[in-house]
């Protein structure tokens, strides 16, 4: 499974998940999705939100088993 700091860093950022959404390329429900670990992010989404936030994907994304 992979857990993610997602919220926190657009609460940091003060942004929305909508304002996120359109700057990665998905719909807000996609966000809200990756948010609640409904959905895990393919490797081009996560590094898309990584880079808005300028941080490595790791500081953002890790994998639990």
């Amino acid at each position: 499974m992979i857990r993610n700091k997602l919220k926190e860093y657009r609460a940091r950022e003060n942004m929305t998940q909508g304002e996120l959404a359109d700057r990665v390329g998905v719909r807000r429900e996609t966000i809200g999705n990756l948010e609640k670990g409904r959905y895990n992010p393919s490797l081009v989404l996560a590094w898309r939100i990584a880079k808005v936030f300028g941080v490595p994907i790791e500081e953002i994304f890790t994998v639990e088993e």
